[in-house]
């Protein structure tokens, strides 16, 4: 058999560990084929495709983002999309395809099912907010760098008695703000799924200052929004899976902050950094483990599945049951990130 592999929407730390444990398991145990899918579900509407074999996914474990290239395209904004897609993949040969993606990317490889296209998901999302999976892949490299950013704005923050601002990813969720709060040791952690009130943010300042710390650290999310307000966006322009471009919350809060309280307040944003870079060992460990049950999926003939961690054991959960869904913060572990505030 020939399989297709392909990465779509955001890059994430791991890609590449994912698609050399698919190829290696693939080739030395079940004697498949394979071909590399440029540029995720636009590659197959393209036929753009390259040689996959073992020398392809030699030293690409700890390579960040992907061999494959990656894009935000969905098939089913075009007319006849899903129709070409499936066309291509027969007309290439291929006869199944690991897809690595989010919610978008799988929603995809799901709905294509319905036209005859042999699909097995693996999750990656460094926000961590597919459900079915206690993580997703990236994830945890993520939280390592917004950890560190944290650790250095500490030193400057006290050093210039300021207030910093650390922006994250995390559009519907704040898995990454959440856990890179707790290991960083910020003051605040702002999440989309508990918007606050600047006044109670400049509290914890306030409580602070009172106990001679003239310095703090916030972290947010970037989908993090005021009680009152709605989400901050860069503009109203959205990709092709409806998403819009989130981001400004940091600077917001840093500009509220500093007009209430009049400290010198400075907001930083993480950004693609949190995206870029070698994955860490335990995303390298997961990626591997993800790729070999990936495989393992195809040859069982287990399509419209999702490979994904429970505990420590890998397991298969249907694709049907978790698109469209979100991984929300656990608010009772929030709670406990609260006692740290101020």
């Amino acid at each position: 058999m020939k399989v297709g592999v392909l990465s779509g929407g955001g890059d994430a730390p791991g890609i590449n560990a994912v698609v050399r444990a698919v190829v290696k398991k693939g080739i030395q145990n079940y004697r498949y084929e394979f071909v590399g899918i440029i540029d995720g579900w636009a590659g197959l509407a393209k036929e753009e495709y390259m040689p996959l074999g073992l020398k392809e996914v030699s030293d690409i474990l700890p390579k960040g983002g992907s061999i494959l290239g990656s894009s935000r395209t969905n098939p089913f904004k075009k007319e006849k999309g899903p129709e070409e897609v499936v066309r291509n993949a027969k007309k290439a040969g291929i006869g199944a395809v690991v897809a690595i993606g989010g919610d978008d990317t799988l929603g995809v490889a799901h709905k294509l099912k319905e036209f005859g296209l042999k699909c097995v998901g693996v999750p990656k999302t460094i926000d961590n907010d597919l459900p079915g999976t206690d993580y997703t892949f990236g994830f945890m490299t993520a939280v390592g760098i917004a950890t560190e950013a944290l650790d250095r704005l500490h030193t400057t923050a006290e050093t210039h008695h300021r207030i910093l601002v650390l922006e994250v990813m995390g559009r519907y969720t704040g898995w990454i703000a959440l856990e890179a709060g707790l290991a960083g040791g910020a003051d605040v952690i702002l999440i989309p799924e508990k918007p606050f009130d600047i006044e109670e943010v400049c509290e914890y300042i306030k409580k602070r200052q009172k106990r001679g710390e003239n310095f703090s650290v916030i972290i947010v999310a970037e989908g993090a929004k005021p009680k009152s307000g709605a989400e901050i966006v860069q503009n109203e322009s959205v990709d092709q899976f409806g998403n819009t471009r989130l981001g400004g919350i940091g600077h917001y809060l840093s500009k509220e902050i500093e007009k209430r309280m009049k400290i010198e307040t400075r907001a930083v944003v993480l950004g693609h950094l949190q995206r870029g870079g070698s994955p860490t060992a335990f995303d390298r460990i997961l990626c591997t483990r993800f790729g070999v049950a990936a495989i393992d999926l195809v040859h069982e003939g287990k399509f419209d599945y999702m490979v994904a961690l429970k505990g420590n054991k890998i397991v298969s959960v249907s694709l049907e049951d978790i698109i469209g869904k979100r991984k929300t913060v656990d608010l009772r572990l929030y709670d406990e990130a609260s006692v740290f505030f101020g």
